[in-house]
């Protein structure tokens, strides 16, 4: 036989053709022995052996005839029926092994030796190694790697059955028990590795561990950290339960043993126990805070219940859960509650309080259901919560003075007209004057525009085919209530519901090419459920208001139209062979005119009742009603108010500005110049009233929007000028301010706010648009101090692989990575001659990254108007690999306070921490 190198996946082996009958089966039946040592690389068919190996000099044997007798002889032997049951084969799957440099058969002691880049393949099992032996008379494979001189121990063993992977020195495997004997194994369970000195594999689901190391650090050769296991079992994908466990920090003890511990292995959610996080606070004692216990209902749904409790007997709970399901919709629930006890019994300042909050966010997936759309985005409870509130968990929701919630589900139907309905329930709740403002629910339908004039085919045209009607209803349930009276019965004394119903009728077409038209006609029905009847007490002189249940309603319409165009104008500055910086000055104008007449609806109005006159001259009750307004529509207190009285025809008058500038592009690349924005908007409008007896002109408002500084910095800005003059009383009168021996206009209100967002990355940070809110709370307020119950992943690495030319030196860093965040505030009010500065602020948030490993970062602010600072934060982070250490320290306000967090990143191991926090002292 020859020996070549090369790939196998089974083996024959072919004898020529032999002429001696009995040599043949002689033959035959000691090869069969050779067959079933060799036969770990073997498939062995029923009806006889097979094997095949890819050499040059190959021998063919068939055995096909010569174990078994021939049909004649089955039917003379009555003894061929062997009543004795077969053995089971000795292999269920097929092996496939390879080696580069050769492989190796030792007939004298049945071995296999495989060299070099050896792998062998048995069902879901695979070994990889660099010299692999193969024993048939002990049933055993023999994996490890290979010495020499250059790179010393390389190519070491890595067995894989199924998803579990173990990268030992060595390896001893039996075939047959299916047991295994590994050394200096690496083996990956869930987010930690453990290294194990000897690792003993008793079957497919149990291993048996031996001075083992457990550690989440990516540095195996030299942990920062570990667990030390003196005995431990595995079980994959499960659990690992461990004898004595003890930590370890580079190497060195520490005092932390314990005698058993359970590391949960699940790839699936389990339940569990959520270790509670402990601390101290100056006026409630020692405490226990957001501890309880996990509940993996499914694998669409879980629970979490979680509980707090204070040595002088405060307490809260928690429960949250979060939901999804592919493909349809996600989101999430919580309940929070806490009860407050401060100070002791029987002291002064005793006290004792329950605040709540409930929070509930839902999405459906758009792919789900495309005609119906159901979400919900829920934060309502207490108006005191987020600021009474001590678990660390609502640190960052303390500034929060608005808690607002809505739900809704809208539906669109098919059809030529596409009806659409939706059905929304809100909620508004002000946590500084604890008033509450809710719709349960509101209802809206429409129906889709209706071209009656305009032709089937082409497009619309002109006056007559732009023609076209809509119908809208909006039905609102509104209840006003407070904080007190939330979710009791008496909040619904109050409720208005009512129904409007719109038809509006408009159409647009070019006037002289240039300009746009639009006319339209609105037809409006209100319907009411209560309204009122009003009298006049003429003992306490006070209108007397009743409510009147039943249906009423009234009908209102108007006309409106408007003129708009739009002026284009060009400055250019280039002149013929000079290359002037600014190219060119685009300033685009877009004037627009409108008229509006509101008719009066003077029919619904009716004069109030005077009651409790009879002991009144005529001369007194003349003069109740000549001094008294005591006109009124019944309509008035509606949800959707009542109809105008007084005739109203009016014009608007508005312009829009824009400027954009073409500069010389720096890149001298360039082959364009490059356009910037000079000035977003900058908008004027005003109205004159023709019906009106006096103040026919309102204020003209002005507003406008910028970005400086290659779009770093993004400026609005906005003011309002009064035409009108001021008596003594500081009322506006009929009298121009010019004419009044002032200037053409009063500036009565401006503000101007201002966001400056800067970092060390090239080009900085955009503005903010102009539909953004750069007062953002989440830029600026104080980040969570709740550190416990973070999850800390791994961070996203780079992808892109950088030139090692232009690394910086691992003991120097070049560029100190940064970012600011600027927002300045201003507004100013004089409508009856304050004259002063309502509020003036400025806000600040930045982070520095000093190193790889550590940064610091702030938040704060400064009241120029108070001179005081607001809610200030500063925090400091260290990075220590597989660890992460946290300060944060409020150092005044009222809540001054800091906290201390180390711990784990991983998750599993996140209870392995050490926290400590000084809470706000207590307020006298």
């Amino acid at each position: 036989m020859a020996f070549q190198k090369s790939s196998h996946t089974f083996t024959k082996i072919h004898l020529k053709a032999l002429h001696t009958n009995n040599f043949k089966i002689l033959f035959t039946l000691s090869f069969t022995v050779f067959i079933n040592m060799l036969s770990f690389a073997q498939d062995i068919p029923k009806n006889g052996i097979t094997i095949d190996r890819s050499v040059k000099d190959s021998i063919v044997v068939s055995t096909d005839s010569l174990l078994l007798p021939k049909a004649s002889e089955k039917a003379q032997d009555s003894t061929f029926k062997d009543s004795i049951k077969p053995k089971k084969e000795l292999l269920e799957h097929t092996v496939k092994y390879h080696a580069v440099d050769y492989t190796k058969f030792n007939q004298k002691e049945h071995k296999l030796y495989l060299y070099n880049e050896a792998t062998i393949d048995y069902g879901d099992m695979n070994i990889a190694a660099g010299s692999i032996t193969i024993d048939y008379t002990k049933n055993t494979v023999y994996a490890k790697g290979i010495t020499d001189s250059i790179g010393g121990y390389t190519q070491k063993p890595v067995f894989t059955q199924g998803a579990n992977v173990v990268e030992p020195d060595s390896i001893i495997f039996n075939t047959e028990t299916k047991k295994a004997l590994i050394y200096n194994s690496k083996t990956e369970q869930g987010d930690g590795t453990i290294i194990a000195s000897i690792t003993k594999k008793e079957n497919d689901s149990v291993y048996f561990l031996k001075n083992a190391k457990y550690t989440t650090a990516e540095n195996l050769e030299d942990p920062e950290y570990y667990i030390r296991l003196l005995k431990a079992k595995i079980v994959p994908g499960k659990k690992i339960v461990t004898g004595a466990a003890g930590l370890y920090i580079y190497d060195i003890p520490t005092p932390v043993w314990l005698p058993f511990s359970f590391f949960p292995q699940s790839e699936k959610q389990t339940s569990g126990i959520i270790i509670p996080s402990f601390g101290e606070q100056n006026n409630r004692g020692y405490f226990l805070q957001n501890g309880g216990y996990y509940l993996a209902i499914s694998d669409y749904v879980d629970l979490a219940l979680l509980g707090d409790y204070y040595t002088n007997g405060s307490y809260g709970f928690r429960t949250e859960s979060t939901y999804a399901k592919r493909y349809k919709f996600r989101g999430n629930f919580s309940f929070r509650y806490e009860n407050l006890i401060n100070s002791e019994r029987g002291f002064p300042d005793y006290s004792k309080s329950t605040i709540y909050n409930i929070r509930w966010s839902h999405s459906q997936d758009g792919k789900s259901n495309p005609n119906s759309r159901f979400s919900a985005s829920v934060n309502l409870g207490s108006s005191t919560y987020y600021k009474t509130s001590v678990n660390q968990i609502n640190t960052g929701s303390f500034l929060n003075n608005t808690l607002s919630s809505s739900v809704s589900y809208s539906k669109t139907f098919q059809g030529e007209l596409s009806p659409n309905i939706s059905l929304t329930a809100t909620h508004s709740q002000n946590t500084n004057t604890q008033q509450i403002n809710m719709t349960l629910p509101t209802f809206q339908g429409s129906l889709g525009r209706i071209y009656p004039f305009a032709s089937k085919t082409g497009t619309k045209k002109g006056i007559i085919q732009n023609i076209n009607l809509q119908y809208s209803v909006r039905g609102e349930n509104r209840i006003n209530t407070t904080d007190s009276l939330f979710f009791k019965k008496e909040m619904f004394n109050d409720a208005k519901a009512g129904f409007q119903h719109t038809i509006p009728l408009t159409t647009n077409f070019k006037l002289f090419k240039y300009f746009s038209i639009s006319a339209s006609s609105s037809f409006n029905e209100v319907w009411t459920f209560k309204t009122i009847e009003k009298s006049y007490d003429a003992v306490t002189k006070k209108p007397i208001i009743e409510d009147v249940n039943g249906f009423d309603a009234f009908r209102t319409y108007n006309f409106s139209t408007s003129l708009g165009t739009t002026v284009y104008g060009m400055f250019n500055f280039e002149k013929e062979g000079e290359d002037t910086k600014i190219k060119a000055i685009r300033h685009i104008i877009r004037p627009s005119i409108s008229y509006n007449i509101n008719p009066a609806f003077d029919k619904y109005y009716e004069t109030a009742e005077v009651v409790n006159a009879d002991g009144l001259t005529s001369a007194e009750l003349d003069a109740i009603y000549n001094n008294t307004n005591l006109e009124y529509n019944r309509f008035e207190q509606g949800i959707f108010g009542g109809p105008g009285k007084n005739f109203s025809s009016s014009m608007g008058i508005s312009v829009s500005n824009n400027l954009e500038a073409k500069v010389r592009d720096k890149d001298s690349t360039a082959t364009e110049a490059k356009k910037i924005m000079l000035l977003n908007n900058l908008n004027f409008s005003t109205s004159y009233n023709f019906a009106g007896d006096s103040l026919q002109w309102s204020p003209v408002r002005m507003s406008g929007s910028t970005q400086l500084f290659n779009n770093k910095m993004s400026v609005n800005f906005g003011a309002t000028l009064d035409p009108y003059a001021l008596d003594n009383n500081n009322t506006r009168i009929n009298k121009f301010n010019i004419d009044n021996g002032g200037s053409l206009f009063r500036l009565t209100t401006a503000n101007l706010t201002t966001s400056w967002s800067l970092s060390s990355d090239k080009g900085g940070k955009k503005g903010k648009k102009d539909d953004e809110n750069i007062n953002s709370p989440e830029d600026y307020l104080p980040k969570d101090l709740d550190y416990a119950n973070q999850q800390f992943g791994k961070e996203e690495k780079d992808k892109e692989e950088e030139d090692e030319e232009k690394k910086p030196s691992e003991y120097y860093n070049y560029k100190i990575p940064w970012n600011l965040r600027i927002a300045y505030a201003l507004n100013y009010s004089n409508n009856r001659r304050e004259n002063q500065i309502s509020s003036h602020s400025l806000m600040f948030s930045g982070d520095i990254k000093l190193s790889d490993k550590w940064s610091i970062g702030a938040s704060s602010g400064y009241d120029l108007k108070n001179a005081g600072f607001t809610y200030t934060q500063l925090r400091f982070e260290r990075d220590l690999m597989s660890w992460r250490m946290n300060f944060s320290w409020v150092p005044f306000s009222s809540r001054s306070s800091w906290n201390f967090f180390i711990g784990i990143k991983s998750s599993i191991l996140k209870d392995l921490k050490y926290e400590k926090r000084n809470q706000p002292d207590i307020q006298l």
